[in-house]
């Protein structure tokens, strides 16, 4: 029986889990994540709250009355008095006896027995065996006769055959008092009794009474067992109880599901209390489900009593708010309430909750329950549809109702509840907003959700919001009140936000907006753009709008001022404020006087303090608009506001500079470097350059404060690298014009220093390709293995693994430690930056700020106060000073090397400063001279002699304020440049330009120091590199006379040796080039190799081009032989005889140009008279008949035309360096008297002798010009036949000049000109251009003109009437100046007549006027390869030009910088840009454009070989003539190129030795020009033995020969000398 009792308990229990299982939930209903709720804490502590609630009234039922004791002894004495027992089995009636009459332990076994036979036999006497067992179940019977009684009843009350009257029976005993502990059998009896209640017949109205009596009795002693249970800790009372207690909540529940419609009201309305009782005190959540399960059943199955519905709505809504894992369980009950007719009487409860709260519902438990638990409801019902039969909730009593609680209660869960409620509106469980929501006005809801989370917002300050934001974020778990109450703030907002997005006409939009502004505090940066939004669009912040001030209070007290918000944020809010400050601007006259001042204020407010870089950069750049146009107060205090930025920022950076701070390693916030790394302070640099921009030129004060501030920041060394160089950017591009106006110039002509020191895109891309060459080098190294022997080599550079060239980074590893970290160098600037100003900078000059105070404006003019508001330059160039005195940061001094070489070239920004220049001067000169100037950082890869070449530079450019100098100071910057010749070996070029513009500017100490320069030239000369510059060098000094006017025979020996010394150079140049073509095919032919690259990223001609060294030397030597006096000329022939026709390793050099150079020599030796023409008058009409002869004698053509009758003669002789014509007579005397006529003479008719042919031409040559004896063939005379290809030959012959002819183009550019077309058109230029074309040459007729005009038309015109020509003894230029070339532009409007002149000259003249910068592809052109570009050191307009006074226009100067074709190589001491004055200027750009030239007539052919000059091509026709006509036996080589050429009319020389041996190996090659350098240069010019003494070879010549090479014995080397050295028998 006890197994039967229990398997129905479990039955029970399992049948009741499963229908909770399969509870469908209700139409409509979503199922609940278990996310969406929170784990109960314990429910007895949800419930502790409950147990105080209102007590609902108990209705305790009495127990079953019986019918009456009469009927049951009657009925039982019958059954006693029976005397058969029918339908039992025989062996069973015994049992029953037992059971009737038997002991306890009988009863008990006949119990047992017969509780199978009643089930086994359906026909068994059931009552007889329930009257005789019915005593059993008393409760003072034992438990075990206890639990067989109840088994044996429970048996006999599933018999089918029981009449209603029986069922009675069976239930008044079953239901009667019973012992506790058998409730669970009574129970199980009662149930199979009723069938699971199912079936109630005798009894129908009396079950519910009793259930409900049962709970509760059973739900007291539940409470009781419960205590004690855990108050003992033991659990096995409690469950008991529990299990009791549940099986009969699965009963009740089974009973009202079955039998509710037989329930009376009063029966209802009791087991409705009891169930709320049970509610209201229970701490189990199982009891408050079973008793939801009731509850639901009542509703699903029947019907709440009006009077209850209240009650069972506050209960369930409190559980399904309390409980979370009931809420799937409450809802389902409310929702089958909800959808009930009872459904809006659910809605008008709930929202009469709300309404009704008192006053002092905080303080009272239940009402705040009660607020949740319709709060929860609601939440719930606003999210499900109203087709699916769920009662719509009106919206403005919903929204009263909110209001009134929010109002009432301080609760922040009911605020959360609130919030919660809200958002479902917003964005129910599809996505949607709740259509109750479509047409309504949204404020009243704003307000409720504002006044909800207005305690904790309005005392919260701007930190603790931010913070409170902060922790949300990141902690979307936080369970303080704050965060809960934020979260869900923010996702209404998320939701709104969306809305607004995708909404743009949404009809709430602006209570949107104004919800916004109201919980601006916690308004996330989304949102508040779109506030910004708003405001921008609808112009909420202007004047025009009723709220226009609190809104732009708003935007800048709290969207702006907020440094917690983002940067894109605070930005837009700024332009919203300028869009207003903008609109303020146009009616400023209807505000306040003080608006704009206290909204600059509120910008500036602890401007400080400011780490957000981006939006300091908009403040700043807001302000400098405002301070450009602002009165001064203003101006000032927005200046003196930002300058704390300044003062503030040093203090919060770390003290090394960004620079040299490794990118890992940057302190402060990470906004306070921005997205480039700047600091706030750069920003504030930024912001007075671009203030010092716009009011330049309308507002002198305040330029010149903003220039007083700038310089400070550049000077002082405690600011940030960053601020201090941007300020600099600013100063070093300050310019003035030829009235001393200030502006701002964007051309710096620093290329070329930049590059040297890896400033530029290109040298820093190439120097970091290099050191990943060498890193790769290295590394090879290191993974070579044992097996090989690395050489001795130390890499002093190397590059980590990765590098982004845009980080503009070098990185340096020893040999030692190459394995380690390598330590990397970070550039801040660099010259290819395009935004080096915030702005684009004015091209017009200031009208208002100068440089200096106008000489030509009176103290007394009315303009005289304007004009004396000069710019303290000499402020800006003190503080260069300091800086390049005692240093600072490498930035901001590679800045200064760099760019200040360019400013000192414009005189005018320095002209009230001349103090300052001579200190400036003074300075540099000490640092050179005591090598105290700063060293570039290791990591850079620069050496020290970078940082001298940029000092250099700058003295450079200090040169041209010597009209201010002393002697003195003029000598100390010429003996500077000498000293850095040999200090530093990558400073001698530009040291060697330098003493090129001092032999013009500075003649006299240039000519103190020459011997001095000399001899540090010729310290250097084994360096290839100077070998141009120092031979350009000696080019130049040849033409300025008065330098060397003093100079002794030992310092023109100096001259001619270095020549020599680098002829030598050549040929070893040209010698290894032939060797290694000959050995490897492959190599490129000399002259087409790729050039080498010097230390400034120019390609080095010296080194690849030898051919242009080899014509300098030659070139210079012809020039300073002229410069030798006529009696001192012979002295040296012979010893350049020698060394020019004498290789290093001793053997002889017979070179086509050392023949025509000695062939002048011997021409200009003895005079210093022009050529000589032929007679015009030496005709047959003047002297009779004429017979003519040609011979070759030597290297010369000679004629000789000889009258028969007269005796006149006239002898023309044609050299390669040029032609002599010499008319002579023979003074013949009579014959004597006594003298005999010859046999062979001619009688005449009268006669006498006939005395016509006296004299043939032959006669002259035999007398006087070739004697005999005739030892050689070479020597001999070889007559020319008169026939007419020897005459073709002379005519061809005399169209080669006796000059090198060159064309140079010379081309003005006029104001603001850029196009070809406009600048060619000009026919005229400035009174400085017509004065440099007088200085450059000569103006020439071109009409019938004998000379080569280089292309210029010399018939018609078409070039013009004139021509500006030089020429000396040795070159010929001719100009072609576009101005004074024809000029029609109807038909010829892009004067192409002009372009076919310039198009083709290698070298054009640009004289620059335009004041802007001259680009290389101005004049498209294949055969430009060098544009000499002339400026003026101070622009001035065309006018100004035309109007400036003729001693003014003297005294001006000019930078002068050559530029070059791409891949040119540098050839000019103005490759970087040097300034003149425009009394030096035509001298020092001829002989520019003439090496220039040459250098392109010999770069031009250097693919197709070489150029041949006019005298090397005279000199070959006579070579062709004697090869044609000499004798056939004579052995002389052919006529190649130099340095080897066929020595006609020189004695017979071994072909081996009179070209090089190229059979010599590469090392004899390296070993020659080794001993060159190993050589001693005072040995080399220690010769002073006399020129005509026949002097052997100097001992730097001497070198052993090596047994591959031929050379002639000594003796043979002197005879050809001795033959070649006229100055011994001349």
């Amino acid at each position: 029986m006890l197994r039967r009792i229990v398997s129905l308990g479990q039955q029970a229990a399992e049948g009741q889990a499963e229908a909770d299982d399969n509870m469908s939930p209700s139409p409509g209903e979503e199922v609940q994540s278990p996310q969406d709720s929170k784990n109960s804490g314990g429910l007895a502590s949800v419930f502790k709250g409950l147990a105080s609630a209102t007590k609902l009234t108990r209705s305790t039922p009495s127990p079953v009355q019986s019918s009456g004791p009469s009927m049951n002894t009657n009925l039982a004495e019958q059954l006693n008095d029976a005397k058969a027992v029918h339908g039992l089995p025989p062996h069973h009636v015994d049992a029953f006896d037992q059971l009737r009459r038997g002991s306890i332990s009988e009863r008990v076994a006949a119990a047992q027995q017969l509780r199978h036979a009643v089930v086994d036999y359906p026909l068994n006497p059931v009552l007889d065996i329930w009257y005789a067992a019915k005593d059993m179940i008393d409760p003072s019977n034992a438990r075990a006769t206890r639990t067989a009684g109840w088994e044996l009843l429970t048996a006999c009350v599933k018999h089918d055959s029981s009449t209603d009257l029986e069922r009675k029976e069976y239930f008044q005993t079953i239901t009667a008092p019973a012992h506790p502990e058998d409730f669970h059998l009574q129970l199980a009896a009662l149930v199979d009794l009723t069938n699971h209640a199912r079936i109630l017949s005798g009894f129908e109205y009396d079950v519910f009474p009793l259930v409900t009596f049962w709970l509760r009795s059973k739900f007291d002693s539940v409470r009781v067992a419960r205590k004690q249970a855990s108050r003992s800790k033991g659990k096995a009372v409690a469950s008991g109880e529990d299990k009791d207690f549940a099986e009969l909540f699965a009963y009740t529940t089974d009973l009202v599901k079955f039998n509710f419609g037989v329930i009376g009201d009063d029966a209802a309305r009791a087991l409705i209390d009891a169930m709320l009782k049970i509610c209201m005190n229970t701490s189990g959540s199982e009891d408050l489900k079973a008793c939801i399960g009731v509850l639901g059943a009542i509703v699903t199955f029947g019907a709440i009593p009006n009077d209850k519905l209240k009650d069972c709505v506050q209960v369930l809504s409190s559980i399904h708010c309390l409980v979370p894992s009931l809420q799937k369980d409450s809802w389902h009950a409310l929702s089958m309430l909800c959808r009930s007719h009872n459904g809006h009487a659910v809605v008008r409860l709930l929202l009469a909750v709300l309404n009704s709260l008192p006053a002092d519902a905080d303080k009272k438990k239940e009402g705040i329950r009660e607020v949740r638990g319709a709060l929860s409801v609601l939440h719930k019902l606003v999210s499900k549809n109203t087709d699916k039969g769920y009662p719509a909730v009106p919206y403005g009593l919903l929204v009263d109702g909110l209001s009134t609680v929010v109002k009432t209660t301080a609760s922040w869960k009911i605020h959360l509840d609130v919030l919660r409620l809200t958002n479902v509106l917003f964005n129910d469980p599809k996505g949607n907003v709740n259509p109750m929501l479509s047409d309504e006005d949204w404020a009243a809801l704003f307000e409720v959700v504002v006044a909800c989370i207005q305690s904790f917002v309005s005392s919260a300050s701007t930190t603790a919001t931010d913070d409170l934001a902060r922790s949300s974020a990141t902690r979307e778990n936080s369970d303080t009140s704050e965060a809960i109450l934020f979260r869900e703030v923010i996702g209404l907002v998320s939701r709104l936000e969306v809305l607004l997005t995708e909404q743009r006409t949404l009809l709430q939009r602006q209570d949107c907006i104004t919800f916004f502004t109201k919980i601006n505090k916690i308004l996330p940066d989304s949102a508040a753009t779109l506030v910004l939004d708003y405001f921008k669009q609808f112009r909420c912040c202007y004047p025009s709008d009723l709220e226009w001030e609190a809104n732009l209070r708003l935007v800048l007290d709290v969207l702006f001022a907020n440094r917690a918000r983002s940067s894109q944020l605070r930005v837009q809010a700024l332009q919203v404020v300028t869009e207003v400050y903008d609109m303020v601007e146009l009616v400023h006259e209807q505000l306040e006087p003080d608006f704009v001042p206290n909204l600059v204020k509120s910008l500036l407010r602890d401007i400080a303090e400011e780490v957000d870089i981006d939006v300091l950069q908009d403040i700043v750049s807001f302000t400098t608009t405002i301070a450009s146009t602002a009165a001064h107060p203003l101006f000032n205090y927005i200046i003196d506001t930002l300058h704390t930025v300044l003062v503030a920022d040093p203090l919060r950076s770390p003290v090394s500079p960004p620079a040299s701070r490794p990118p890992s390693a940057t302190t402060a916030p990470d906004q306070a470097r921005g997205t480039v790394g700047q600091t706030p302070s750069n920003v504030v640099a930024k912001g007075y350059v671009q203030i010092f921009m716009r009011v330049m030129h309308s507002d002198v004060t305040k330029a010149i404060r903003i220039f007083h501030l700038l310089v400070a920041m550049a000077r002082t060394n405690t600011g940030e690298t960053d601020a201090r160089l941007t300020a600099m950017k600013l100063l070093f591009r300050l310019r003035a014009d030829w009235a001393n106006r200030v502006y701002i110039t964007t051309f710096t002509e620093t290329e070329n220093l930049a590059t040297l020191l890896y400033r530029t895109d290109g040298s820093l891309a190439k120097r970091l390709n290099e050191e990943t060459v060498q890193a790769g080098r290295l590394s090879r190294g290191e993974l070579g293995g044992p097996g090989r022997v690395s050489r001795g080599v130390s890499f002093g550079q190397g590059q980590p693994q990765e590098r982004s060239y845009s980080d503009r980074s070098f990185s340096v590893r020893s040999g030692s430690s190459a394995k380690g970290a390598t330590p990397k160098y970070q550039q801040t600037w660099s010259a290819s930056d395009l935004d080096v100003l915030p702005e684009a900078p004015s091209r017009t000059a200031s009208t208002v700020l100068y440089s200096d105070r106008l000489s030509n404006v009176p103290e007394d003019h009315e303009d005289a106060a304007a004009v004396d508001a000069t710019l303290p330059t000499f402020e800006w160039l003190d503080a260069v000073i300091d800086l390049v005195q005692h240093g600072c940061d490498w930035e901001l001094y590679s800045y200064l090397l760099v760019y200040l070489p360019s400013q000192l070239s414009n005189h005018g920004i320095f002209r009230g400063a001349i103090n300052q220049i001579l200190e400036l001067r003074k300075t540099v000169c000490e640092l050179i001279r005591t090598n105290s100037f700063s060293e570039p950082p290791s990591t850079m890869g620069l050496r020290r002699a970078d940082v001298a070449i940029c000092l250099f530079h700058t003295l450079t450019m200090v040169i041209s304020y010597h009209h201010h100098f002393q002697k003195a100071e003029e000598d100390e910057i010429v003996s500077t440049f000498v000293r850095g010749i040999a200090t530093w070996e990558r400073c001698a070029k530009c040291c060697i330009h330098a003493l090129s513009i001092c032999c013009y500017e500075l003649p006299m100490s240039t000519s103190k120091a020459l011997v001095t320069i000399l001899q540090r030239m010729s310290q250097i000369i084994t360096q290839p590199s100077v070998a141009i510059h120092i031979l350009e060098f000696l080019a130049c000094l040849a033409r300025r006379p008065s330098l060397y006017v003093n100079f002794r025979e030992e310092e023109y020996r100096i001259v001619f040796g270095i020549c020599s010394r680098y002829l030598q150079y050549a040929r070893e140049k040209r010698q290894s080039s032939r060797m290694s073509t000959a050995s490897d095919p492959t190599t490129p032919v000399f002259g087409t190799a790729t050039l080498s690259i010097d230390g400034q990223g120019h390609p080095n001609a010296s080194d690849d081009l030898p051919q242009y060294v080899y014509a300098l030397a030659y070139h210079v030597i012809t020039f300073w032989f002229l410069a030798l006096k006529i009696p001192d000329r012979v002295n040296y022939v012979g010893w350049i005889t020698k060394n020019i026709f004498t290789d290093i390793d001793g053997s002889q050099v017979a070179e086509e140009q050392a023949q025509i150079t000695i062939d002048f020599m011997q021409r200009v030796a003895f005079a210093d008279i022009e050529e000589s023409e032929d007679d015009t008058f030496f005709t047959e009409g003047h002297y009779g008949e004429i017979t003519k002869k040609r011979w070759l004698i030597g290297n010369s053509i000679v004629t000789v035309e000889q009258t028969l009758a007269s005796g006149w003669a006239q002898i023309t002789k044609r050299q390669p360096s040029g032609t002599s014509s010499y008319t002579i007579k023979e003074s013949l005397k009579p014959p004597p008297a006594h003298q005999e006529r010859l046999g062979n003479e001619i009688v005449g008719r009268d006669g006498n002798p006939d005395r016509g042919i006296r004299v043939l031409p032959s006669h002259i040559l035999m007398q006087i010009l070739s004697a005999l004896p005739q030892c050689t063939d070479q020597a001999r005379p070889i007559p020319l036949p008169d026939d007419e290809t020897v005459n073709r030959a002379i005519k061809l012959f005399d169209l080669n000049s006796t000059v090198d002819g060159h064309k140079v183009g010379v081309i003005y550019i006029g104001e603001n000109q850029t196009q070809e077309a406009e600048i060619l058109a000009n026919v005229s230029g400035s009174r400085e251009y017509v004065e440099f074309l007088d200085g450059l040459g000569t103006l020439i007729k071109l009409q019938d003109a004998k000379f080569n005009t280089q292309g210029l038309d010399r018939q018609y015109g078409m070039d013009g009437e004139f021509a500006v020509c030089w020429r000396d003894r040795v070159t010929e230029i001719v100009f072609h100046v576009t101005t004074q070339m024809p000029t029609n532009l109807e038909r010829d409007p892009q004067c192409t007549y002009k372009k076919r002149h310039i198009g083709n000259d290698f070298v054009n003249i640009i004289f620059n006027d335009s004041g802007l910068p001259f680009k290389f592809d101005t004049f498209p052109s294949e055969f430009n390869f060098v544009n000499i570009v002339i400026s003026p050191e101070s622009r001035a307009s065309f006018v100004a030009t035309r109007q400036r006074a003729p001693k003014s226009v003297r005294e001006s100067f000019y930078n002068v910088q050559v530029l070059s074709k791409p891949g040119f190589p540098e050839i000019s001491p103005a490759s970087d840009t040097k300034i003149l004055s425009l009394k030096a200027l035509p001298d020092f750009i001829r002989l520019v454009a003439l090496n220039a030239s040459v250098f392109s007539l010999v770069w031009a052919s250097r693919a197709g070989g070489e150029h041949i000059s006019s005298w090397r091509n005279r000199l070959r026709e006579i070579l062709r003539l004697r090869d044609k006509y000499g004798a056939k036996n004579t052995a002389h080589g052919p006529s190649p190129s130099p340095p080897g050429t066929a020595l006609s009319g020189l004695p017979t020389l071994n072909a081996a030795s009179v070209h090089f041996d190229t059979s010599r190996p590469g090392s004899t090659v390296r070993d020659s020009f080794s001993s060159l350098r190993r050589s001693s240069v005072a040995t080399f010019f220690s010769n002073t033995s006399e020129p005509n003494t026949h002097s052997h070879r100097s001992s730097t010549l001497s070198t052993a020969p090596t047994e591959s090479t031929e050379t002639m014995h000594p003796g043979s080397c002197d005879t050809l000398v001795d033959k070649l050295d006229f100055s011994k028998w001349a």
